[in-house]
């Protein structure tokens, strides 16, 4: 809506096979050095720089069965696929058996990070006071959101 620059910040974490590429950080820090920029915020390593340079968090903090749910049904569509789907340099998510096996399967993953983002998000508040925390706990929320003045702002 902004037409900010964005970033999915996995396709610059993830090289192949999973594996966590060297040159990550520093790529965060040359898109952040822009005065509009959008982007996640799951990885720990640069969170720091995240919220020294962000000016508003937007922290989508649905039900955890809302989120589950759509976790689920994105990890389905991406692994049941026939072609399975591609993410990011050659990765593709990995079979729904994983989860049954795998401690880092992203269906374990996002039940456990909603969790921690109910300490960390606070947490950040206090440590950055002059960052914005805008905190939207159902879709209705979100689209409240939307249409509101951040929709003035695009304007």
């Amino acid at each position: 809506m902004l037409d900010y620059p964005y970033v999915e910040i996995d396709s610059l974490y993830h090289g192949p096979n999973w594996t966590p590429r060297p040159e990550f950080a520093a790529e965060i820090d040359d898109f952040t050095v822009g005065e509009r920029w959008v982007t996640e915020w799951q990885y720990t390593i640069v969170r720091p720089l995240l919220a020294a340079r962000a000016d508003t968090v937007v922290w989508l903090d649905h039900p955890a069965p809302v989120s589950l749910a759509r976790v689920i049904r994105r990890t389905v569509r991406r692994s049941r696929s026939r072609s399975r789907e591609p993410l990011w340099n050659g990765n593709v998510e990995a079979p729904l058996r994983s989860f049954f096996y795998d401690r880092d399967s992203i269906i374990r993953w996002a039940m456990k990070t909603q969790r921690t983002y109910k300490r960390s998000v606070p947490a950040l508040a206090t440590e950055h006071p002059r960052l914005q925390i805008v905190r939207l706990r159902s879709q209705q929320q979100v689209e409240r959101w939307l249409a509101g003045p951040l929709r003035d702002a695009t304007r």
